[in-house]
């Protein structure tokens, strides 16, 4: 057995959902150990070396007469090398439901970036009008920008879809019902991530609440109410074929898929965050494998056969010792090598907070796409961290 579910009888009679992991594909015990064996401790990152110790703070121009909002994306264009990311037109949460006092409906700028990777100058921005809250971004072989709309407006009439834009920002496609949310078959309740797999379909990671059902019950009502945690496939030219996962803790459900990417074999990777974990599909969608040593994923990228991934959400009643940050390894194992530690909050309990977004240029230079978490402590939108 790889994985025992227990189910721990807590306060008031509620039923605590944990997932023990003892052996198998997905081992943190055995990654652990390995780690331990390295001199590095996966749970607070001591121990490893940090291969990016020259942190950049507030990177990025931003336009004159704007500011800075919080951001969950950003990707590396494969056609040029630079940096491709997003902020939320200046506001400083997240958004919900129906949207925020500020986000970029109310606030309608330009949220989408290209930067120079070196300088961060502005190279292109592009995106007004057509989102509320975006949420997961990438860019395809054709330098095409994919950004998933998490939220919806007030009105009903934006959010909860997926867009696509071409390099000079021209919108090209929209995927799902705008500010309509559900579960129907091509709709999305808040999607997360999207991603152009090898043959050019589109997979987009739907579901963002289900990470805060930590009890059997919670899980039964969001069932239930037909709350979403699952992968949907589309052809090349958006049409849907499939999807699969629900709300749960087996291999194949979700506990909100945060974010995905290929390794250089065309498996998926999708950060399960509510799970604590890496589950690793085939291009159908069927399980392969897990991951557990990289704590809570908030964002991941993969450069050649090394697997970066950053945490952002741990934290003493969400989990517990775990610290925040960035964990490299390689790709083939569940064991950390690397870690770039986070800035620190009071309230953390020394776990600290990082982005939610991570990309990785060509020179190995680490990019932190910083939301409502981190927002403050980094100064701004994007953080660079380099060797030098």
């Amino acid at each position: 057995m790889s994985r025992i579910a227990r189910f721990v009888l807590g306060a008031g009679g509620a039923l605590l959902l944990a997932v023990i992991v003892t052996n198998g594909t997905g081992a943190s015990a055995q990654g652990q150990a390995r780690g331990a064996a390295a001199g590095g401790n996966p749970i607070t990152g001591q121990g490893y070396p940090n291969p990016n110790p020259v942190v950049t703070k507030n990177w990025g121009q931003l336009p004159a007469g704007r500011k800075w909002g919080t951001t969950a994306g950003i990707d590396i264009d494969p056609t040029d090398g630079n940096v491709v990311a997003y902020e939320r037109c200046g506001a400083g949460a997240a958004g919900g439901a129906g949207g925020g006092a500020v986000d970029c409906d109310t606030s309608p700028v330009d949220p989408i970036f290209k930067f120079d990777r070196k300088t961060g100058a502005v190279l292109a921005n592009f995106g007004k009008g057509v989102m509320v809250t975006p949420h997961g971004i990438s860019v395809d072989k054709q330098g095409n920008v994919w950004v998933a709309d998490f939220s919806g407006n007030k009105a009903g009439t934006k959010g909860h879809q997926v867009h696509k834009f071409s390099p000079k920002g021209e919108k090209l496609m929209s995927l799902g019902i705008a500010g309509k949310p559900g579960n129907a078959d091509g709709q999305f309740d808040q999607p997360n991530d999207v991603i152009v797999g090898p043959d050019g379909s589109i997979y987009v990671a739907d579901g963002h609440d289900a990470q805060g059902m930590i009890t059997a019950q919670q899980i039964a009502d969001g069932l239930k109410r037909g709350a979403t945690s699952r992968i949907s496939k589309f052809s090349p030219d958006g049409k849907f074929i499939k999807s699969w996962g629900k709300i749960g803790t087996k291999h194949g459900e979700f506990r909100t898929p945060h974010a995905m990417v290929f390794d250089s074999r065309g498996r998926l990777w999708v950060a399960d965050r509510g799970n604590h974990r890496l589950e690793i599909f085939d291009q159908n969608g069927t399980y392969l494998e897990s991951r557990y040593t990289f704590s809570r994923v908030s964002g991941l990228f993969i450069k050649g056969e090394t697997l970066y991934t950053i945490d952002s959400e741990s934290a003493p009643l969400s989990h517990p010792n775990w610290r925040d940050g960035v964990r490299i390894g390689p790709v083939n194992e569940d064991r950390v090598v690397q870690f770039i530690p986070p800035f620190e909050r009071e309230d953390r309990n020394q776990q600290g907070v990082a982005g939610e977004g991570i990309a990785v240029d060509a020179d190995g230079t680490v990019f932190a796409a910083e939301g409502p978490n981190s927002f403050v402590q980094a100064g701004g939108a994007f953080t660079r961290y380099s060797a030098k």
